[in-house]
């Protein structure tokens, strides 16, 4: 199991501090990373937070999963891969295509 853990639903009053004190009480905590939008700063409502062994992990999946905290019910378990994203560079939003060309079309009746 990874020490990694996923933790949801989360107010967006509630701070690193308050999850790792939270969190303590399962075991070590090595890191909490609250996610934050990146323009406004705000809290998005969920963190990951990386406990300091596997039997800390279960233990904080246990007895933390769907505890209420500032009002609402979080959700805990273990942390999946980041998946892979394509880069940035050239999207594609689809559309175009299908004509025939850059000049006006004839109608035949």
């Amino acid at each position: 199991m990874a020490t990694k853990l996923y933790v949801g639903n989360l107010s967006y009053d509630t701070t690193e501090d308050q999850i790792k004190e939270l969190f303590s009480q399962a075991g070590s905590v090595v890191s909490v990373d609250l996610i934050a939008d990146k323009h406004s700063g705000r809290s998005k409502g969920f963190a990951f937070v990386e406990m300091g062994g596997d039997e800390a992990a279960k233990t904080a999946i246990t007895t933390l999963n769907d505890k209420e905290i500032d009002g609402r019910n979080i959700i805990v378990n273990e942390a999946k891969p980041r998946e892979d994203r394509p880069s940035g560079g050239s999207r594609s939003y689809g559309g175009g295509g299908g004509g025939g060309g850059g000049g006006y079309r004839q109608r035949r009746f």
